[in-house]
């Protein structure tokens, strides 16, 4: 009679749930990075940043749309960043409700810079001035363009500079 020895040798494996759970955190870990990715894209962040200082000025919040405006801000029509705050808060008060309506924008950017542009709409009540704000702006024939500037290497980290429309001549002690 033989007795047979032979040897196992077992391989290390490394268990099933293991295997697994670091699969699904890998493609957890990637779809996560592509949406960062396409959230903190510069024209996206440009696109977002546009809208919500929109959305600030449709609510009549002056204070949360100066967070917007760079230190250098200037406009068209001689307004720096203080000056123009001012008169924003002045105009808001105009209204006691206020809507605002973009066409599709165009995003235009360069480096460390962008150009939002759009045609805006305005509804609103208020007093007797709000009726003539809500025509002047609606009869433009030219978009509005908001130029940002990124102030760090933050993604998320964009700032008004400028705003122009050439169309628009402001009058009656707003020049």
């Amino acid at each position: 009679m033989r007795i047979q020895t032979d040897l196992i040798i077992a391989k290390p494996t490394m268990p099933s749930t293991f295997k697994y759970s670091f699969f699904a955190g890998a493609i957890v870990a990637l779809a996560l990075g592509l949406w960062l990715t396409q959230l903190w894209g510069a024209e996206n962040q440009v696109r977002l940043h546009s809208e919500h200082f929109l959305r600030q000025i449709e609510k009549r919040n002056a204070g949360a749309a100066d967070d917007f405006l760079a230190l250098d801000y200037h406009d068209d029509w001689g307004h720096d960043r203080a000056l123009f705050l001012n008169r924003l808060r002045l105009v808001l008060r105009l209204f006691s409700s206020l809507t605002i309506t973009a066409s599709p924008p165009q995003v235009t950017l360069h480096s460390s810079t962008a150009t939002w542009s759009s045609s805006l709409r305005l509804a609103g009540a208020g007093g007797e001035f709000a009726p003539e704000i809500v025509e002047r702006v609606n009869s433009l024939t030219k978009p509005f363009e908001l130029h940002w500037h990124q102030e760090s290497w933050r993604p998320w980290d964009w700032k008004l500079v400028e705003v122009k429309n050439p169309a628009l001549a402001l009058r009656g002690g707003m020049e």
